[in-house]
C-alpha cells in the first residue's frame, strides 16, 4: 500500500508535508544540498568560482542512507556520449532512490543557457542574440525544444535564463544577458521561461539580484545602486518571469547591494520574492554562494554560520555540493544556533517540487524517455561518480541531442539576430562572382560562434584533442558554400584575441598556425589579400572563456571597450588598402567602432550566434537573408565613458556639454538596418486623454516600400516630460516584428495602459502613476533621430499607487 507521500490524489503540499513529518533532521538536510559527480576528479581550470579550492571529495556511500537532494551537471562536467550519460544518470538515480528509506531520487539540474549543456548537443545563439532578435515567440520555441531535450535525458531543472540587465558592457557576462533594457529583458526572458516550463523543466532565474550592476563591470563586485534603480531596472524582469512566466526556481546572485549579500538578504529572497510576488518555488544558491558568505563576503565566520544566514534569508538549496548545509548546519541546529523550523521550511519546498515533478510517485522510474527499454535497470548498479564510463545497453541506442529540428530553430534564431549596423549600399549584398578576401583571426574559427556557456568553450577546451562533437561551420566555410561562384581567399591577419589557444581549443589549429608568423608578416599577408580583392570581409571579435581565459565570458571583464588584442591595428591596415571593407563582428559585448565609422563599406554585428551562426551571417552577406536584428545594447563611439545605457535621465546624456566625455553611442539601442525600405503612416489613438487606471490603443500602418521581403521592428518608447524624480528621457514599453512582402502593409496595434507609465517614487519601491502629459514615441531605435511619429497623451484623474499586479506588458497585435 502506498505511503501518504506517494498518494497522487493528494496535493503536492500535503504529500510533501506528510513525508517531511516522517524524516529525521539528517534526512531533511540531505534534501537541501547536492553532489557534483566527477568535479573533484576533473583536472584543469575551474569552471565555477574557486571550484577546486572549495570542492571536497564526495562520500557517496556515506550520503546515500540519508538521501541526496540534487545532482549537479551530470552532462556538463566532462564529455560523455549522450546515450551513455543518460544511462549512467539513470543507474545513479536508481542507486540513490534505493539507498534511502523513502525511495527519494535526486533532482538533476543542468546548464541550458545556449541549449542543453552537453557534448554533442545543439548550441543555440547566446542570450544577447535572443535580445537582438526582438522575437519572444521564437525564443520561447527554442526554449521548448531545449526543455524537451533536457527532460528526455533525465534532467529536471535548467539553470537559465539570465535576467540581469546590462548596466556596464565591460562586464564579462554581458554575453549571457539579453540586453540593456529591462522591458526587452523581461519579455524575452519570460518567453524563455514559458518555453522551458512547458516542457516540464524547472526554469531557474538568475542572478537575483543586481549582479550586472557591479562596480566597474567587475565580476562579483558590489553593486552601487539605489532602491529606485533596483525597483525600476533590476527587478522587473524577475518580477514578470515569476508572475507571468511561472518560473519555479530562482538563483541568488554573488554580489552585495549596499553591503548586504544577496544570499543573506531576507528582504530580497523572502519579503519581496515570496511575500509580495507570491513565488512558491525553490531558491537555489549560485555555485558556492553559501560558502562565499564565509570566505568572500565575510559576514559569517563558520560554515554553520553561513548556512544559518542563507537559510534564514530564504536560500533552500546549497549548490553545487554540500559544504555548509550538511554537518555544519546540523551541528548549528542541535546547538540551538539555527531554528529547525527554517530547515523544515526549505525541505518542504524541495519535497513539494519533487512531488510536482513526479519524483515521489509510486510508478516513478529512473529511466528517461529517450532510453526507455534500452537499459537493464532491474537494480542499482555500481556507478562511477564521474559518469564517464561504458554503460551496458540492451541494444545499440543513440541519443541525438542535435536533431534537424533543433538545428533549424537555431539557424532561424541566428538569422533573426544578425544586426546590419551600417551599409553604404555599394557592397552588400556581395556580388556572387566577386573576389572576396575573408580576413581575421576568427574568420575560420568555430570558436567565433560560441559563448562561454557552450559545452565546447566551457568544458571542451579542458580536454585536448576532444572533437567539437557537432558541426559548427566557420564564416569562411559558410561563405564559400553560399557563394560558389566567388573567388574567396583567407588570411588571419593577426593572432586570435585572448590567451593562446590550447590543443583542445576549437580554434587551436588556426591559432597555432598564426603563431608561426610574425605580427608584421601576418599584417602584410592580410593587406595583400585585401588589396587583391574586390571586397574585404574583416571578421573580428571575441573568443569566449572563463575567469580570464578569454576576452568575453564569466570572469573575463574588460578594462575598456576597445577591440581586443591586435584587431584594431588589423582593421586600420585593411581600410588603408583602399579596398571596401565589410566588418563582421562575432562578440559577447559591444565594442567601440567610432574610429572606423566613416571608413567602412558596411558593418555587421553577431553576438555569439551558435552552431548555425556562420551560415546565418553568410546569408546576410550574400543577401539570401534580409537582416532584421536590432541592437539589444548600444554600440559606443569611443571605448571610454562607461558605464552607460540609453535609458538615462537628461543629465546622463551627452547633450548638456557639462563634461568632456560624450557617451552618445555610435549605434543606439534598437538600431538595425535592412535591405529593403519601410514607410510608417501617421498613427491613430483611440483616445489621447486616458485615466490613470485606463488604457488606449495606438494603431500604426507599416508598408514595405522596397523590392524585397523584409521585417521591420517597430519600437514604442515612453517619454515623460515632467516627473517628481529624474526619469529616463525615453524608455522602451513595447515592440513588434512586422514581416512584409514587397508592397505589403500591416497594421500594428499597441495597447498602452497607464500602468506602463508608473515609476518608483518612494525609496521603499512604492510605484505611482501620475496624472499629466506623456508622449508615446514610435521609433526605429532609441535615438531621437529615429523617432518616426509621436502620440501625445494626457493621464487624467487622481494619482494611483500600483504594485506587482500592475500591467507590465504592452500587448501587441499585427494585422
Amino acid at each position: 500500500m502506498p505511503q501518504p507521500w506517494q498518494d497522487t490524489s493528494l496535493s503536492a503540499e500535503d504529500r510533501a508535508a506528510a513525508l517531511l513529518s516522517s524524516m529525521t533532521l539528517e534526512e531533511k538536510l540531505a534534501q537541501l544540498a547536492g553532489i557534483w559527480p566527477g568535479s573533484e576528479a576533473e583536472e584543469g581550470e575551474d569552471v565555477a568560482p574557486l571550484q577546486h579550492e572549495v570542492s571536497e571529495a564526495v562520500d557517496l556511500d556515506g550520503l546515500l542512507p540519508h538521501g541526496i537532494g540534487q545532482l549537479t551537471r551530470p552532462f556538463g562536467t566532462s564529455p560523455v556520449e549522450p546515450a551513455e550519460g543518460a544511462a549512467a544518470l539513470a543507474r545513479l538515480q536508481a542507486r540513490i532512490a534505493a539507498g534511502n528509506r523513502f525511495g527519494i531520487p535526486a533532482l538533476a539540474h543542468e546548464e541550458c543557457l545556449t541549449g542543453f549543456f552537453a557534448w554533442r548537443a545543439t548550441v543555440f545563439p547566446t542570450p544577447l542574440a535572443w535580445g537582438a532578435s526582438f522575437d519572444p515567440a521564437l525564443v520561447g520555441r527554442a526554449a521548448g525544444l531545449i526543455g524537451g531535450s533536457l527532460r528526455s535525458a533525465g534532467i529536471h531543472q535548467g539553470l537559465a535564463p539570465v535576467l540581469d540587465v546590462v548596466r556596464d558592457a565591460r562586464w564579462g557576462r554581458t554575453e549571457e544577458s539579453i540586453g540593456e533594457d529591462p522591458y526587452l529583458v523581461a519579455t524575452i526572458g519570460t518567453a524563455y521561461v514559458r518555453g522551458l516550463e512547458s516542457a516540464g523543466i524547472v526554469a531557474t532565474l538568475k542572478h537575483f539580484a543586481g549582479y550586472a550592476a557591479s562596480r566597474g563591470g567587475r565580476n562579483h563586485a558590489p553593486a552601487s545602486i539605489g532602491p529606485r534603480e533596483l525597483a525600476d531596472v533590476v527587478l522587473p524582469p524577475f518580477e514578470l518571469a515569476v508572475r507571468d512566466g511561472g518560473a519555479r526556481s530562482v538563483m541568488h546572485s554573488y554580489n552585495d547591494i549596499d553591503g548586504v549579500p544577496s544570499a543573506a538578504n531576507p528582504w530580497l529572497l523572502t519579503e519581496l520574492l515570496r511575500d509580495t510576488w507570491g513565488f512558491t518555488g525553490t531558491v537555489v544558491a549560485d555555485y558556492f554562494g553559501v560558502s562565499f558568505l564565509e570566505l568572500a563576503h565575510r559576514v559569517a565566520d563558520t560554515r554553520g554560520g553561513a548556512a544559518g544566514l542563507a537559510l534564514a534569508a530564504g536560500v533552500d538549496v546549497e549548490l553545487p555540493a554540500v559544504r555548509c548545509f550538511g554537518t555544519p548546519l546540523r551541528d548549528a541546529v542541535r546547538a540551538g544556533e539555527v531554528d529547525e523550523a527554517l530547515v523544515d521550511r526549505a525541505a518542504l519546498r524541495v519535497l513539494r517540487q519533487k512531488c510536482e515533478l513526479g519524483l515521489l510517485d509510486p510508478d516513478w522510474s529512473p529511466m528517461p524517455s529517450a532510453l526507455a527499454g534500452a537499459v537493464d535497470s532491474a537494480g542499482p548498479a555500481d556507478v562511477d561518480l564521474d559518469l564517464d564510463h561504458d554503460v551496458d545497453l540492451d541494444h545499440d541506442h543513440d541519443l541525438d541531442l542535435d536533431p534537424p529540428e533543433m538545428r533549424a530553430v537555431a539557424r532561424e534564431l541566428a538569422e533573426e539576430s544578425v544586426v546590419l549596423l551600417a551599409d553604404d549600399g555599394d557592397v552588400l549584398p556581395l556580388a556572387p562572382d566577386a573576389r572576396i578576401a575573408v580576413v581575421g583571426p576568427l574568420a575560420d574559427d568555430p570558436a567565433a560562434m560560441l559563448g562561454c556557456y557552450t559545452f565546447p568553450r566551457h568544458v571542451g577546451v579542458e580536454h585536448p584533442g576532444l572533437p567539437l562533437g557537432l558541426e559548427v561551420p566557420t564564416l569562411f566555410a559558410a561563405l564559400r558554400a553560399e557563394l560558389p561562384g566567388a573567388r574567396i581567399t583567407h588570411a588571419e591577419g593577426c593572432a586570435a584575441p585572448g590567451p593562446a589557444a590550447s590543443a583542445g581549443d576549437a580554434g587551436g589549429a588556426a591559432s597555432a598556425g598564426a603563431a608561426a608568423l610574425t605580427a608584421e608578416s601576418r599584417l602584410a599577408q592580410a593587406a595583400r589579400a585585401a588589396a587583391d580583392a574586390d571586397v574585404c570581409v574583416a571578421v573580428l571579435g571575441d573568443r569566449s572563456g572563463l575567469f580570464g581565459r578569454g576576452t568575453s565570458g564569466e570572469g573575463c571583464d574588460a578594462a575598456d571597450l576597445e577591440l581586443p588584442g591586435e584587431q584594431g591595428a588589423l582593421l586600420d591596415t585593411l581600410v588603408a588598402t583602399g579596398t571596401p571593407v565589410v566588418l563582421v563582428l562575432f562578440t559577447g559585448r559591444p565594442y567601440a567602432l567610432g574610429r572606423w565609422s566613416s571608413l567602412l563599406a558596411a558593418a555587421v554585428q553577431a553576438f555569439f550566434p551558435g552552431e548555425e551562426g556562420g551560415p546565418a551571417v553568410a546569408g546576410v552577406l550574400s543577401g539570401r537573408v534580409n537582416p532584421s536584428g536590432r541592437l539589444p545594447v548600444s554600440v559606443p563611439y569611443a571605448p571610454g565613458g562607461q558605464p552607460w545605457t540609453y535609458a538615462q535621465p537628461p543629465l546622463g546624456l551627452g547633450e548638456n556639454n557639462a563634461s568632456s566625455i560624450d557617451p552618445t553611442p555610435l549605434f543606439p539601442f534598437g538600431h538595425g538596418l535592412s535591405y529593403t525600405s519601410f514607410a510608417w503612416e501617421r498613427p491613430e489613438a483611440d483616445a489621447t486623454e486616458v485615466p490613470t487606471d485606463g488604457e488606449t490603443t495606438v494603431r500604426l500602418t507599416v508598408r514595405n516600400t522596397g523590392d524585397r521581403a523584409g521585417t521591420e521592428v517597430v519600437q514604442l518608447y515612453l517619454h515623460d516630460p515632467v516627473a517628481r524624480i529624474a526619469r529616463p528621457v525615453s524608455r522602451l514599453i513595447g515592440y513588434a516584428r512586422v514581416p512584409l512582402r514587397p508592397g505589403e502593409s500591416a497594421e500594428v496595434h499597441f495597447a498602452f495602459h497607464a500602468d506602463l507609465a508608473s515609476y518608483p517614487l518612494g525609496a521603499d519601491g512604492t510605484r505611482v502613476v501620475e496624472p499629466g502629459a506623456l508622449e508615446l514615441r514610435l521609433a526605429s531605435s532609441s535615438a531621437d533621430s529615429a523617432v518616426r511619429h509621436t502620440v501625445p497623451l494626457t493621464l487624467t484623474g487622481p494619482e494611483r499607487t500600483v504594485d506587482h499586479r500592475r500591467r507590465m506588458v504592452c500587448e501587441v497585435r499585427v494585422k
